[in-house]
């Protein structure tokens, strides 16, 4: 399978809108993720791509041709549930090899591709047990294996990974990643999850209130998010947002917001010329803020709030004046609750939005 496009594709419930006006093309072998919160609409996209929902409008095309009305079983397609869906009295050969058995393909046929699915998720040993003896990661790869033997052109993923370990989650995503690229298949995984989608896609588009967000890179999501909502669901700890003024002092601009005041980098005078002595929402992220313990070295000074541990790195949560202000701290900071710490931010790392629409201006 080539290209696939969805072009205007958008789902109506009765009155409620669960998709509008998606346009998204998807690459011959990419992984894309269909990344947001529940309801956004990334699973109703993956159940029209699947041909159990037909669009209200627009159209699904796969290499030029539409398939809004192609039934299920003429589209090619593998699909692995939340749930695994897997059947309960039949054994792990027997749930791989059912969709060749609904097809009437030869025993011989299906003994060969059965065997070949569960050789490359590794459960060649398990093909006599039924699902009650597996593991949640067993069960997650036999589903999978069921996708696979059809020998499907584009897979879909439907939150894979939601009923793994925390453990098991970080194994499976690398084998799935590996796995999608070693046999080239078009791979659309739905998640709420943004680790699960920076470190396995190619690609993410962030969905919301069933409206396209932004599509592009880990990379792209990351550093160049396109408005507030991106940014704060990109991340973790989420990004900081601070209500603030544009102020030009001596030729020098900078953001001035409650107890601080943010220099701005250089290059982003021109694009906030028009907006200097009006409101902007600037974003920092934890992971860009400097705290300092030593008294009067940064320009900026609070009071600590909270401190968590997470083994190599500290989360630390920062008063300034009524600013909640949350930054990460290098394991051996000292700094404990209701201590005055400085923080400094480069210039460079701050990211400034719209108050009103929330977009990005630099």
């Amino acid at each position: 399978m080539g290209r696939i496009v969805l072009d205007k594709l958008g789902k109506r419930f009765g009155v409620v809108e669960a998709l509008r006006d998606l346009n998204l093309e998807i690459a011959d072998a990419e992984l894309i993720a269909l990344l947001g919160p529940s309801g956004c609409g990334k699973t109703t996209t993956l159940l029209m791509l699947a041909g159990i929902y037909k669009p209200t409008s627009g159209q699904i095309l796969f290499d030029g041709v539409a398939v809004n009305d192609l039934p299920p079983q003429d589209r090619h397609i593998g699909m692995v549930f939340q749930s695994y869906a897997l059947y309960p009295h039949m054994t792990v050969f027997d749930n791989i090899a059912f969709p060749l058995r609904l097809l009437r393909r030869p025993v011989d046929e299906i003994q060969r591709r059965v065997l070949e699915a569960a050789a490359l998720v590794q459960i060649e040993a398990l093909m006599d047990r039924r699902p009650s003896q597996l593991s949640g990661g067993q069960q997650q790869r036999t589903a999978l294996a069921r996708a696979l033997v059809k020998q499907p052109t584009l897979l879909l993923l439907d939150e894979p990974l939601s009923n793994l370990d925390a453990k098991l989650r970080v194994l499976m995503r690398a084998e799935i990643k590996h796995l999608q690229r070693r046999l080239g298949i078009t791979t659309i995984l739905v998640t709420h999850d943004q680790v699960e989608a920076m470190t396995m896609a190619d690609r993410i588009a962030v969905l919301r209130d069933g409206l396209l967000q932004q599509v592009g890179t880990p990379d792209d999501l990351y550093y160049r998010p396109a408005n507030t909502f991106v940014a704060g669901f990109i991340g973790s700890p989420p990004m900081n947002f601070i209500p603030a003024q544009v102020e030009t002092t001596d030729g020098q601009v900078a953001f001035a917001a409650e107890g601080m005041r943010l220099p701005a980098a250089e290059w982003t005078a021109p694009h906030l010329a028009r907006r200097r002595g009006g409101p902007v929402l600037v974003g920092v992220r934890p992971e860009d803020i400097r705290l300092s313990l030593v008294p009067g070295e940064s320009a900026v000074q609070g009071r600590i709030l909270d401190v968590e541990p997470l083994g190599r790195e500290l989360v630390v949560a920062v008063t300034v004046g009524r600013q909640v202000v949350v930054a990460i701290a290098e394991h051996g900071f000292a700094g404990k609750p209701d201590q005055p710490v400085g923080m400094f931010v480069p210039p460079e790392r701050i990211y400034v939005f719209d108050p009103t629409t929330e977009s990005a201006i630099v």
